[in-house]
């Protein structure tokens, strides 16, 4: 196992970019568990097979960077994910756990999850 802490936050985004590759690479050659911790979230979608996301101490999710991103467990994840996850709308209707939501024009039906955050589709 190999444990690395913020290890390109010194780095110019040009390098940072060339040495994620190359420390995706190792861990792939070599098999080895890496636990990177890391502030920056395109770093840590890019480079994990699992994420886990903590906020004061307490991890608030654990997936894969596809689950995280498209299913967030929390508003706080995803806030910290980033603001791609977020649109803003008009809720026209809701009939049980779904929402009909105009956004921009486009009317789409969200899932709603209690304190999650919706989850919508097209």
């Amino acid at each position: 196992m190999l444990l690395l802490d913020e290890p390109l936050s010194a780095l110019d985004a040009k390098i940072r970019e060339e040495v994620r590759q190359e420390l995706r690479d190792l861990q792939k050659q070599t098999n080895l568990t890496f636990i990177y911790v890391t502030h920056d979230q395109e770093e840590a979608l890019a480079l994990s097979d699992r994420i886990a996301v903590m906020h004061n101490g307490q991890v608030q999710q654990i997936g894969t960077p596809k689950q995280i991103y498209d299913r967030p467990a929390s508003l706080f994840v995803a806030q910290f994910i980033g603001k791609a996850n977020f649109l803003n709308g008009t809720v026209l209707e809701t009939t049980g756990q779904t929402a009909a939501v105009d956004v921009g024009g486009t009317k789409i039906w969200a899932t709603l999850t209690g304190d999650r955050p919706p989850l919508a589709t097209l």
